[in-house]
């Protein structure tokens, strides 16, 4: 990145070279580096919808009516798909598989599927994009925190979706503001025109550095070159070493876990009595967050008793920190 920063470039030049490079790392038609996840999603949206030549929701000039009703599961509405309105669409809700096909109609531009819902879904995602490939209507998927493993940077688009949406800076440890779309070649090259660096697009807000291209590439290139065995014995290392300083506290529960989906590796869930203990979740997260060092955890506001770690990101030695924060805050002073 900063030998990138010393150079001039053209920007157009240097995606089309790392999209070809990252699409033949990840084994997928096309690949495009965004300003981020969100990014990612308008425009995919907006390649699926717009017209590549020009900023209108027309198909073509041969009285095709608008495509600007773009289909997802009632359950799928979140707080990103802000990014999925911004270019104009209109979102339709379903439930079941047969109000997704009735839905359907000349109108429908786009189906959209947040993976990490799949296990709560009405519709499961492979049989979501069937419908999408039956009906021929393009399907993109969000799976921005859905690395490792590192197969979902290619199973979903064989899977059926023609584009899917990663974050840069999540699993792939990439520059935290950027993004990564991949799929069919063409739908790939209608993004690319519906953003930066076109003046005149609905993604120019969207800007990506030369920097950040360059950062991705390398971040996918290390990410592809780990051993994820090793990564997963390390990672289960630093749980077992927090949960066993846990463990000295007879009155509070450590017990590692794996999400399902989306930071699907190995976590600790510490769990205890807040009418033995005193202490509410927002009490202990407080107390971990201004104390020295801040020590931040997984959000998580649903159950008041439990707090959840993430380690995969931590640094050598920090793993010890955090066993000794935890311990200091639901430790002696509490009556063990």
């Amino acid at each position: 990145m900063e030998d990138a920063s010393k150079q001039h470039v053209e920007i157009e030049e240097l995606q089309q070279v790392v999209g070809k490079r990252i699409a033949a790392l990840v084994g997928v038609e096309a690949a495009l580096v965004t300003s981020g996840c969100a990014a990612a999603l308008t425009l995919g949206t907006a390649a699926c919808v717009y017209a590549v030549d020009k900023s209108s929701l027309e198909e073509t000039s041969n009285g095709n009516v608008l495509k600007n009703q773009v289909i997802l599961q009632k359950s799928h509405r979140f707080s990103f798909d802000r990014a999925i309105q911004n270019v104009g669409v209109e979102l339709i809700e379903v439930e079941t598989v047969n109000e997704l096909n009735n839905a359907i109609n000349e109108r429908t531009g786009m189906l959209f599927f947040l993976n990490f819902l799949d296990n709560e879904s009405k519709i499961g995602r492979e049989e979501f994009a069937r419908i999408a490939n039956r009906k021929k209507i393009p399907a993109l998927i969000d799976a921005a925190a859905d690395l490792p493993p590192a197969r979902n940077l290619h199973i979903l688009v064989e899977m059926g979706y023609d584009l899917a949406a990663f974050s840069g800076g999540k699993g792939l440890c990439g520059p935290q503001s950027s993004g990564l779309l991949i799929g069919r070649k063409e739908l790939i090259k209608a993004a690319y025109l519906n953003g930066p660096p076109h003046e005149d697009s609905v993604g120019r807000i969207g800007k990506v550095s030369k920097e950040g291209i360059v950062g991705l590439l390398k971040a996918i290139e290390l990410y592809l070159q780990r051993d994820p065995a090793a990564d997963w014995r390390e990672w289960e290392h630093r749980v077992d070493l927090i949960r066993l300083t846990i463990d000295k506290l007879h009155t509070v529960r450590a017990e590692p876990f794996v999400p399902k989906i989306a930071n699907e590796v190995p976590h600790l869930a510490i769990s205890w009595d807040p009418q033995v203990l005193g202490l509410t979740r927002t009490d202990v997260v407080n107390a971990l967050r201004t104390g020295e060092p801040r020590i931040e955890v997984r959000p998580n506001e649903s159950n008041e008793s439990k707090i959840e770690i993430a380690v995969w990101m931590l640094q050598p030695g920090e793993a010890e920190i955090v066993a000794r924060r935890c311990f200091e805050v639901l430790g002696p002073k509490h009556g063990d």
